[in-house]
This record gives C-alpha cells, structure tokens and sequence, in this order.
C-alpha cells in the first residue's frame, strides 16, 4: 500500500469519526431533544442555543465532507475548534468530570487530524504572489521584524 493511500485512509477515518460525527450531535440539538436540553440547561446555556449548535454543526459537517470549496472548510474547521474548545471549557466551569471535560478534546483531535491529512484538493492554496509585486514593495516588506515592548 502506498504511502498516499494509507494517508487518504487515514484522512477519510478521521473525517467520519470527527467532522462528519457532527452530524449526529447537530440532528440532536436541532431536533431540541430532550439529552440536548438537559445537556445544555446543565452546562448554563439556554435551550435555544441547542438549535443554533445544530445547524452549524450539520452545516459544518456537510462542508467538510463535499468535493471543493476550500475556504468552507477552513471555516467549518475552524467552527469544530471553537465548538469542541468551548465544550471542554464549559464542562471545566461547571465541575464535571475529567472524562467530560476529556471528550470533546477527544474529537478535537480527530477534527484536527483530520484537516492536517487533507488531500491537496481539499486544502486552500496560497495566492501566487507575482516577483513584480514583492520588488515593488521592496525586499524589506516580507521581512519579519519583532516588535520591541
């Protein structure tokens, strides 16, 4: 098997345990059921906010998982990432347990995994900077200089 191969394996797993997961958790909150209620009241957010949750969620999901789109799924990406960080957080806030707390860092790393293993068609590619631009701007532009305090 080759090394590309046993990447897009690993790519796709990562995709159906991680993103693609949400959809799952989305169908849940959107459909305000009772788990999801409970969930959210628990951890101090009103129940509305489940179905917010949800939408993003089977949206993200959605975006991640279709042909093209880049900058879509950066976003969804990123959106799983404030998602997943905030559920650890608010279970921390609350006093929940460790495995509580740990579980949505779990999927994390998945979704993380996930977009590290993404194929070049699925990532967004730099703008090709024409060398007439960056020798009008001068060499110094692209410089990097750390700022004194």
């Amino acid at each position: 098997m080759t090394t590309e191969k046993i990447k897009n394996i690993a790519y796709w797993t990562t995709t159906v345990l991680g993103p693609a997961s949400f959809v799952i958790g989305g169908v849940i909150n959107l459909t305000q059921a009772e788990q999801a209620v409970t969930a959210l009241q628990h951890l101090g957010y009103p129940a509305y906010f489940g179905s917010l949750l949800g939408l993003w969620k089977l949206l993200g999901a959605v975006a991640i998982v279709v042909p093209r789109y880049p900058r879509l799924k950066e976003w969804a990406y990123a959106g799983f990432v404030f998602d997943l960080t905030a559920a650890a957080v608010s279970h921390a806030a609350v006093g929940d347990s460790a495995a509580d707390i740990i579980a949505p860092l779990v999927f994390l790393a998945l979704v993380l995994a996930s977009w590290a293993l993404r194929p070049a068609s699925r990532r967004l590619s730099a703008p090709a900077v024409p060398a007439s631009a960056c020798a009008a701007r001068g060499a110094d532009a692209f410089i990097a200089v750390p700022v004194q305090s």
